[in-house]
């Protein structure tokens, strides 16, 4: 990292420059064939696994500060890298370079009664700005999916993966400069002033995208100050609604799964939902398997009478991103019932329904307004890897350009390609 601080136009300058270097490489970038653009990730994903001990090194600087940045232990263990870790994290890389390449795709073509040939063609989206909390895997996936999509990526990463993060990237960098292709593809902010991340939001004469991964805060900030649009979500409020007509083993495995295979992610289940006709049957085995992983309930008044300990949860509940282990927990009516829950308290992230009705699963897939339906099936795939598309730059719940998880044709947007033969227009 360069000094903490710097003076107000010196840092302007620095991240003027950076983006600046950005813009050149991304149009450079932008005419790379796929094959380029895949060499060039197999050969990151190579060097990651040639210096996993100067990662892992830098990691353990990592992990060794983090009790100084009041890091919770879910936060640690997202931060932690080890050797399997390095090696998924390659292997997300090599995967994002398995992707077809989205750019050049023809998304329409039609010749004109003129004899103009329209075309409509994908093309990357330019610059993209992301920044980002104590994730250093998140480093690597989001180079990844920017590089492979034609786009440059200023990388902002958390202070708390900073050494993980810096090491990552120049290992990337070096793969990038020895396949010839534009090095300043991937550049790390190399300033930890938190006024950086500001002067890179109004520059939208360089920069095309804001992405903001992690906190709401966060996301919040970049939200308000961005000139340029922003891809995001603000919180992961995941439901699982266990319908009359579930299967209650299945609707146990992945309502614990769900929750508890890791509790401080944006696609684990924060709220649980089931239908009065299976209440009595399902929520005390419930109860139980959750409690056995150490996760706290509240709930309404019908499953406080069916779970003794269980606590009174409150209206704020309803709506909380737990981010840990409890869940708020209610007894509804009816399918209907319960897509009315969601659809009040819900984040338009995740939501899973357990029924063997497929007229209920059709409905409620229907009905919910959210950016990824799960039938009979954990939230937590709710995921770039999961999903097919190698990795993801991020998961969004917005409505326009992208939403769910974002991979390579996600950081894609189309211009018209239009040809003729002399045309004038009369």
């Amino acid at each position: 990292m360069t000094s903490a601080s710097l003076p107000a136009a010196s840092l302007h300058d620095h991240c003027r420059g950076m983006a600046s270097r950005a813009r050149r490489a991304a149009i450079d970038l932008a005419d790379a064939v796929g094959e380029q653009k895949a060499a060039c990730l197999r050969a990151a994903a190579a060097r990651i696994r040639r210096d996993v001990a100067e990662i892992l090194a830098a990691n353990a600087l990592d992990v060794a500060n983090a009790p100084s940045f009041g890091l919770t232990p879910a936060q640690v263990d997202r931060l932690l890298l080890d050797e399997k870790r390095v090696e998924g994290i390659a292997a997300g890389v090599e995967a994002v370079a398995a992707q077809p390449d989205p750019v050049g795709e023809v998304l329409g073509e039609e010749t004109r009664p003129n004899g103009l040939v329209v075309r409509k063609v994908r093309v990357p989206l330019g610059v993209v700005f992301f920044v980002y909390e104590s994730r250093p895997n998140v480093t690597a996936d989001a180079a990844a999916v920017a590089l492979a999509s034609g786009n440059a990526i200023i990388l902002r990463g958390g202070k708390e993966a900073a050494h993980s993060s810096r090491q990552i990237v120049e290992s990337i960098r070096t793969a990038i400069a020895e396949s010839g292709l534009p090095v300043d593809a991937v550049q790390l902010v190399d300033v930890t002033d938190r006024q950086a991340v500001g002067e890179f939001l109004s520059m939208d004469d360089l920069i095309d995208i804001a992405i903001p991964r992690g906190g709401e805060a966060l996301i919040r900030r970049v939200c308000s100050e961005a000139r340029m649009p922003v891809l995001k979500h603000f919180t992961g409020n995941c439901h699982v609604y266990i319908d009359k007509a579930a299967d209650l083993d299945m609707a146990e495995m992945i309502t614990v799964n769900a929750k508890c295979h890791r509790m401080g992610v944006c696609n684990a289940a924060e709220s649980l939902l089931v239908h009065r006709d299976v209440a009595a049957a399902f929520l005390p085995r419930i109860a139980t398997a959750l409690a056995a992983r150490g996760v706290e309930l509240v709930g309404d008044e019908a499953t406080r009478e069916l779970v003794s300990g269980a606590g009174t949860a409150t209206e704020a509940d309803w709506a909380t991103e737990y981010l840990g282990p409890k869940i708020s927990v209610a007894v509804v009516e009816s399918l209907d019932a319960a897509i009315d829950h969601i659809n009040r308290f819900g984040s338009r992230h995740t939501d899973a329904i357990v029924t063997a009705d497929p007229e209920a699963a059709r409905r409620f897939a229907s009905r919910v307004d959210t950016a990824c339906v799960m039938t009979n099936a954990s939230t937590r795939f709710n995921d770039g890897g999961e999903l097919g598309l190698g990795a993801e730059i991020g998961i969004s719940t917005d409505k326009l350009h992208a939403r769910g998880p974002c991979g390579t044709r996600e950081l894609t947007t189309y211009k018209y390609i239009v040809t003729g033969t002399g045309h004038i227009r009369s």
